[in-house]
């Protein structure tokens, strides 16, 4: 049986028993807070109860570092929906220490993927459309500089409201503590 199987194994029940209505919630974050993480598995229960957040207090955004690589790209359009359309009024960046993404270098990743059939030649269409690859993939030398990167993105975005609360922080895997990184007097 595959991973997926399995899941949806599982789900069939899961509808059938109704163990969905303990989760009810609007699609409004009841604490007004949306929050881009990394996706780290160490993370997925981690940072909820290191934050006191049940489902439906926080949106949740997840990428590789909790790293904005464009201001224009998804992960901004996400924050920015979340403070006009769905009444978040803060934003958190949370990076984690011991991230994948720490010294994370593109040949790393190419090679991997040359090494599982992938033709590398493709990746000049990238090149042609004005993606550079390589930094696209490149990941960062330090999580508190990543975290203070991202914090300076969405402050300076020209679609961020006026006022809102932009805070930067970075957890411990290991044991959930939160290292303020920078946050607004």
């Amino acid at each position: 049986m595959s991973v997926m199987d399995s899941i949806l194994s599982f789900n069939e029940k899961f509808v059938a028993n109704k163990e969905y209505e303990a989760f009810e919630t609007s699609k409004f974050p009841d604490k007004k807070i949306v929050i881009l993480t990394c996706m780290d598995t160490r993370l997925i229960e981690l940072l909820p109860q290191a934050m006191n957040l049940k489902n439906g207090d926080a949106k949740i955004l997840k990428n590789a570092g909790a790293m904005i690589s464009h201001p224009y790209g998804s992960i901004m359009r996400s924050i920015i929906v979340a403070l006009y359309e769905l009444q978040a009024d803060e934003v958190a960046v949370v990076g984690h220490y011991g991230c994948g993404m720490t010294g994370l270098q593109s040949d790393s990743i190419l090679e991997k993927a040359e090494e599982r059939g992938v033709d590398l030649t493709r990746i000049d269409d990238a090149a042609y459309s004005g993606i550079d690859v390589e930094s696209w993939l490149k990941g960062f030398e330090d999580v508190e500089q990543n975290v203070s990167h991202s914090v300076d993105i969405i402050r300076r975005h020209p679609l961020l409201p006026e006022n809102t609360p932009v805070h930067g922080l970075a957890i411990s895997p290991e044991t959930g503590e939160l290292h303020v990184i920078d946050k607004p007097e």
